[in-house]
């Protein structure tokens, strides 16, 4: 692992890492911030899973989270959204390939050599993190932005007892249903509708439901909303009775003025799951 940078920030340290990646098969970018409370010890972790054409750098620079992370004394790892280089497929739909990972695990060409972000995120970087880093890897939460919302939802309700809040900014909720699933799922995963269905936040919250705290944040001014569907979600939650808040945001977009806004309410509700 190497260390591309490392800067003081909130008492704590804000840091960028690169690796050979083994899921994906390329070298891949992360940032880890660690809280002043790191140099005594392990502390929780909070994921950020970021959305269409980000990359590490968007949400550790614009979602302003690590003031109220250090206050709370956990850690944030934002990773990569795709696998990316010269030699990785991509699309000149900024929805598909590089940028545009989805959190799943593709099966179809030319997407499966390096396209493994279910396996990059649930597995190996969690290893290699909790190798690397004064990190409490039995203290886990996970949030994210549109498609990085999808992400933080499925991986939450796909890996029960792994993380023990869940949270999301405009996520994409019912990729069974939209211009953001469909043909992208799709080209990943082919056309058996059980393997997308399983990459699909409406569909498991209504079949599988999560054990904890579960926030979601939507602006009503989301000039996306057609597209990431929160009605779908909404209606699943109430049909599975699942604890939820669910929060429409008057005015406000789908851009990262959005997520700051809201996210000290993202990781006050995390740190106390984290810390219980």
């Amino acid at each position: 692992m190497e260390t591309v940078s490392e800067t003081a920030s909130f008492g704590g340290v804000q840091g960028v890492y690169r690796h050979r990646s083994s899921a994906c098969a390329c070298d891949m970018t992360f940032a880890v911030f660690l809280p002043e409370e790191a140099r005594s010890g392990p502390v929780p972790v909070l994921w950020f899973l970021s959305g269409l054409t980000c990359t590490h750098e968007n949400a550790m620079t614009k979602a302003g989270a690590q003031a109220a992370a250090a206050e709370a004394g956990i850690a944030l790892i934002f990773p990569d959204t795709s696998p990316r280089g010269e030699d990785v497929p991509n699309d000149d739909d900024f929805a598909m390939g590089q940028g545009a990972g989805f959190y799943v695990d593709a099966t179809q060409g030319p997407w499966s050599e390096h396209f493994k972000m279910w396996s990059y995120v649930a597995d190996e970087l969690p290893e290699l993190v909790a190798q690397h880093f004064p990190l409490d890897m039995e203290r886990q939460a996970i949030t994210g932005h549109s498609m990085g919302g999808h992400g933080a939802l499925t991986l939450a309700m796909g890996l029960p007892g792994r993380f023990r809040s869940v949270s999301a900014f405009a996520p994409m909720a019912n990729t069974l249903d939209s211009d953001w699933g469909v043909p992208q799922l799709t080209a990943y995963l082919g056309a058996d509708e059980a393997a997308r269905r399983r990459h699909d936040a409406s569909v498991l919250v209504e079949e599988r439901g999560f054990d904890g705290p579960m926030l979601i944040d939507q602006g009503t001014e989301d000039q996306f909303l057609d597209k990431l569907k929160p009605e779908a979600l909404a209606a699943a939650i109430a049909r599975r009775r699942q604890p939820a808040t669910f929060r429409m945001q008057k005015g406000y977009d789908h851009s990262y003025f959005f997520v700051s806004s809201f996210i000290d309410d993202h990781v006050a509700m995390h740190a106390e799951a984290l810390w219980a």
